[in-house]
């Protein structure tokens, strides 16, 4: 797996350095360079192939929204700043996700992987709504479970279940807690390969094998169908 070669851009050394440790964290990413303004980051992207930079917004000499304007190539963009107000314009640019300092490694691993999912998506596809089927390129997700990060394939997943803070991957031979959210999922797995059939449930549509009652059946699993999500799981699945 190609790594995605990263450069941090902020005026603050403790927030430089924050950056640093969640890079360093995840193995598909490699970190170019820090950068304490605008000025030095241009002469890094201007000798570097960057995909990645992580931007902060007020810095001295120049905005980061200011700086993202003048560059002709830009790579990926993630925002990183103290003030909310700015994430309107940030979005105007189309940077990928905007943290709102402070943020935890979580909410930085969910920036990571729109990332990627972007990077797997060319932009000039025509965008689909939420009711269409997302054809992903990518067969994996990334998950964090205590100090491990699990490149998890989506043919491996049986379902997911909701466990009030944690969600549970459950597999064939094993099930993984990971801190993450049902609605974060169901952004990042494509929906053409999984659907949510329960708010607490969301299922792989190709290990389903029986429709009982309002339940469906998994191996061994019998899981219920909310009310809510019966008519999308008939017309989808069914």
């Amino acid at each position: 797996m190609k790594k995605i070669k990263c450069l941090i851009v902020d005026d603050e050394a403790l927030a430089r350095k924050l950056l640093e440790n969640y890079v360093n964290q995840l193995p598909h990413l490699e970190l170019v360079g820090m950068c304490k303004n605008p000025m030095e980051a241009l002469t890094i992207l201007q000798t570097n192939t960057i995909d990645l930079m992580f931007l902060d917004i007020q810095m001295p000499q120049i905005t980061g929204i200011n700086f993202l304007k003048i560059l002709q190539q830009k790579p990926y963009v993630v925002f990183t700043t103290a003030y909310e107000k700015y994430a309107l314009e940030g979005y105007a640019l189309d940077v990928v996700d905007y943290l709102l300092k402070p943020f935890g490694f979580e909410r930085f691993f969910q920036a990571v992987n729109k990332v990627m999912d972007r990077m797997q998506t060319p932009q000039a596809s025509i965008e689909k709504t939420s009711t269409t089927p997302q054809v992903s390129t990518k067969d994996f997700i990334l998950v964090k479970s205590e100090h491990r990060i699990y490149r998890m394939k989506f043919k491996d997943i049986l379902y997911i279940q909701s466990m009030q803070a944690y969600v549970a991957f459950h597999l064939e031979k094993e099930r993984i807690l990971s801190l993450n959210t049902m609605k974060q999922l169901e952004k990042d797995l494509p929906n053409n390969q999984f659907i949510r059939i329960h708010k607490s449930y969301i299922v792989s549509i190709d290990k389903i094998e029986l429709l009982e009652h309002n339940q469906i059946i998994i191996g061994k699993e019998k899981l219920p169908i909310g009310a809510s999500y019966r008519e999308k799981v008939m017309k989808v699945v069914f």
